[in-house]
């Protein structure tokens, strides 16, 4: 049997188990079975089909057992597990992604118990042998994720790791990794139940693994619901400690932000970077024509105010400002620095994407000289809080590259400038988030640099393209369906621009809320933002009913009226927002001069046009809407001047079209010719896109009194004019 026919078969199964009821899950097993042939499997299974057997059984003959729920629900999860089982044994023999190369590998080498490996550990601690000790961590690591459903001893076992306080928090935070990785190719109640004990560690490093990997696997395992009995529990066990659902709510959110990561690398790769570029030369370039100044007038801060100007002038400055409000605000703004550093060594082992930042791990130390300058930057890096685990071992290996005098002199400048700011951020975040936030920031990111650049990542399920949002699992809802948590999410999407998540919220609470105007006025915002006009339009009059006096809402209202085509609603709606505004806005007027123009009122609308022209005569907006509107009303020589002010500017295919007309409706027709050609040219030749243009005017040129006939003719004569 193929690999693709097992996972099909087995997803086959998983799907019938969801949908609930055995038999058609039974007898998918049946044929995953016969395949392979495990007459201890198919015992298995046989139990397992007799014993929901009996239970059916008793339920026609109308005995009541209190425990058949329960009965049920056990019968599920063996099932799954049985499948699980089934699907590994297979696929083990041969499958080429990661986690079966690990599993194979485990199978070839000397079998360790968890108590073995725990004792490996301690050992290599206390001696200092910390090249053992982290071979003996990612043998660890490995073994959880490529182990099967955990026994009740090696439960215990781990358990007993995790709570070793003589170990370092290094092996906690690998077992609660290996954890994700594991449970991801399958569930298994033992991890889970690992993962709970430790969201409860006492170490904020292991805790916030924890508790994010928790999340995440709960989202994975979603529709499995005869596990939330039990879960429930668990998760009752930890809301009982202190602010717990501030730290689903954190993680939600963190999750949130994530998403931004690859808009953020395109900003920087696409706007940032390209503006210092351009910006480089400029300065160098200002720097020759002032020529140097003798040395003694320099000061070793003497920074030219020019350059500054040109900072400032350039969109650089603005650009960058808000590249920091992003790094204040915890998002991933360094992910593009070190896509490429991730090549060294200490990546090839699939642990270490998830090691904390030590100076005790083997592959820096190592390394080390008795350099203070080195040590001293190993320290800045490790209080570092801007950047994730994965980017400071990047950032060291980066700099060991370096030849050993340059190197010292990098981590000294290094150092120097950047270990007190670095503490100072840390001490400001922390006031600011709390620890146990910066931990949860800097381990999504490293996840984030797993998932999306450990060379093999396809092998894995890419968590970062789930939507993750935990607010909706069905578990969660007892902790996260407040309206503080929920509205604190529901405008972070909307601040982030996901407004169908942010809607799928504030939907939730419109029926509760309804004299709320706020809460219709985001809904009304995020339908605008998703194109859903109408549904605009009906969020934002309820909004005005609660509240007539908002200027926003009643400019809203207008601007969905224009867009839906309804001209006298967005007139009567720009004057009921101009009467709450006593000043000249214009861009008012000009909006009311459009739907004039749209209903045909052009004397109207041309009277406002030329307020417009004469409030703002250095804007020339409304120059194109005064020429049109005096052609329309046989304006011809008032039309014929603003279309020569326009073609003097910056004209458009259609602005020589509209000219054309006018000349050709005041007889001048060799100049009507001549602008027709120009539209041709500045629509790149196109001749279709020209008459699609052309015909779409007859009306207009009909009305002007252009004969019919006349017509086609004018339309050859630019043909030919343009072979010439």
């Amino acid at each position: 049997m193929t690999a693709q026919n097992t996972k099909k078969l087995y997803d086959t199964i998983i799907s019938r188990l969801e949908k609930g009821g055995l038999k058609l899950a039974f007898e998918a097993i049946k044929e995953l079975i016969s395949y392979n042939h495990e007459t201890s499997t198919r015992d298995e299974l046989d139990e397992l089909e007799n014993n929901y057997r009996y239970m059916l059984r008793y339920n026609m003959e109308g005995i009541k057992d209190p425990m058949r729920e329960q009965i049920y629900n056990n019968l599920t999860i063996s099932t799954y597990e049985l499948a699980e089982t089934m699907k590994h044994k297979m696929l083990e023999k041969d499958e080429p992604t990661t986690y079966y190369i690990n599993r194979r590998n485990l199978h070839n080498m000397p079998s360790y118990s968890y108590q073995q490996l725990h004792k490996q550990l301690i050992d290599s601690y206390e001696t200092t042998n910390y090249k053992g000790f982290d071979e003996a961590n990612n043998l660890l690591f490995n073994k959880i994720w490529g182990s099967d459903i955990l026994t009740p001893e090696e439960e215990q076992q781990i358990n007993e790791l995790l709570k070793d306080d003589n170990l370092p928090f290094v092996t906690g935070c690998q077992i609660v990794s290996a954890f994700l990785l594991s449970l991801l190719e399958s569930f298994d109640k033992g991890k889970m139940r690992l993962l709970f004990i430790a969201a409860s560690h006492k170490n904020n490093e292991i805790k916030a693994r924890a508790l994010i990997n928790l999340l995440i696997i709960l989202y994975l395992y979603r529709n499995r619901k005869v596990y939330y009995s039990r879960l429930a529990i668990l998760l009752a066990t930890l809301n009982e400690g202190p602010g717990f659902t501030h730290i689903l709510q954190t993680i939600t959110l963190r999750f949130i932000l994530a998403r931004e990561t690859e808009k953020i690398t395109r900003k920087l790769q696409e706007e940032i970077i390209p503006e210092m570029i351009k910006l480089t030369p400029n300065i160098g370039k200002k720097i020759n024509q002032e020529g140097i100044k003798d040395i003694n007038d320099l000061t070793e801060n003497d920074m030219n105010p020019e350059w500054e100007k040109m900072f400032a002038d350039s969109n650089l400055g603005k650009k960058i400002e808000e590249f920091g409000d992003l790094q204040q605000e915890g998002a991933d703004v360094m992910h593009s620095t070190f896509i490429h550093l991730k090549n060294y060594p200490f990546f090839h082992e699939i642990s270490n994407w998830f090691m904390p930042f030590s100076v005790q791990n083997s592959n820096i130390n190592s390394l080390m000289t008795q350099s203070t300058f080195e040590q001293q930057a190993l320290e800045t890096m490790t209080s570092a809080a801007f950047m994730c685990n994965s980017d400071k071992y990047s950032l060291y290996f980066s700099m060991m590259q370096l030849p050993q005098n340059v190197r010292q002199m990098m981590m000294g400048q290094f150092d120097s400038q950047a270990s007190e700011a670095a503490r100072q951020s840390k001490a400001e975040i922390i006031t600011k988030r709390g620890e146990l936030e910066i931990i949860m920031i800097q381990y999504i990111q490293d996840l984030y640099r797993f998932f999306k650049l450990y060379p093999k990542h396809d092998d894995f399920i890419d968590i970062f393209k789930l939507p993750l949002d935990f607010h909706n699992l069905e578990i969660l809802k007892p902790y996260l369906s407040d309206e503080e948590s929920l509205m604190a999410i529901a405008e972070y999407y909307m601040r982030k621009m996901y407004y169908k998540d942010a809607l799928t919220i504030f939907n939730q609470f419109a029926e509760k809320k309804e004299t709320d105007d706020l809460l219709f006025q985001k809904i009304g915002y995020c339908e605008e933002m998703r194109g859903n006009t109408k549904g605009a339009l009906q969020a934002f009059l309820r909004a005005e009913l609660l509240n007539p006096d908002s200027r926003w809402v009643i400019r809203r209202i207008a601007s969905c009226y224009r867009l839906l085509k309804q001209p006298q609603q967005a007139i009567e709606y720009y004057n009921k927002f101009a009467s709450h505004n006593h000043d000249n806005n214009l861009s008012i007027d000009l909006n009311i001069g459009n739907c004039l123009l749209e209903l045909k009122r052009y004397d109207e609308a041309l009277k406002y046009f030329f307020k417009i022209d004469y409030l703002d005569s250095h804007n020339h907006k409304a120059w194109r809407p005064i020429a049109w509107c005096s052609f329309l009303l046989g304006k011809y020589e008032q039309a014929h001047n603003y279309y020569q002010k326009i073609l003097n500017e910056d004209p458009t295919s259609q602005d020589f079209m509209n000219a054309a007309h006018t000349e050709w409706a005041m007889r001048n027709l060799k100049f009507a010719a001549d602008y027709y050609e120009k539209a041709v040219i500045e629509e790149q030749g196109n001749i279709d896109s020209f008459k699609e243009m052309f015909d779409a005017d007859i009306p207009y040129l009909l009305a002007a009194g252009i004969d019919k006939a006349d017509i086609p003719l004018m339309f050859d004569q630019v043909l030919y004019q343009m072979e010439h």
